[in-house]
């Protein structure tokens, strides 16, 4: 059995027992999390595709952890004009474990 969710703006394959690294989601560690926006849920026998959504499909998933992602250097220069600007960022992300699907 296996599910593609949409989350953060982008999508997964997921099946229980997965662990994924996701954009923030709102939570502390041990939270359960339900998911919604399930695109496709295929349990062997049977598959079902949304349009855009399936209709009452829910995937469940614990939150493991919280963090920031290694920094990135984004720096911008202009030559001989004497423009330079240097940032720094670090994306938040969130680590889940897949429990269950419900079709």
């Amino acid at each position: 059995m296996f599910a593609v969710i949409k989350t953060g703006g982008k999508q997964y394959v997921v099946k229980p027992g997965d662990r994924l690294k996701v954009e923030k989601i709102e939570g502390n560690p041990g939270d359960i999390v339900e998911i919604k926006e399930v695109l496709l849920i295929n349990t062997g026998e049977n598959l079902k595709i949304g349009t855009p959504l399936v209709e009452s499909a829910l995937v469940t998933a614990e939150i493991i952890e919280q963090g920031k992602s290694p920094k990135i250097i984004v720096f911008k220069k202009k030559p001989k004009k004497g423009y330079k600007r240097k940032r720094g960022h670090r994306q938040l992300f969130t680590t889940i474990e897949i429990k269950e699907i419900k079709a």
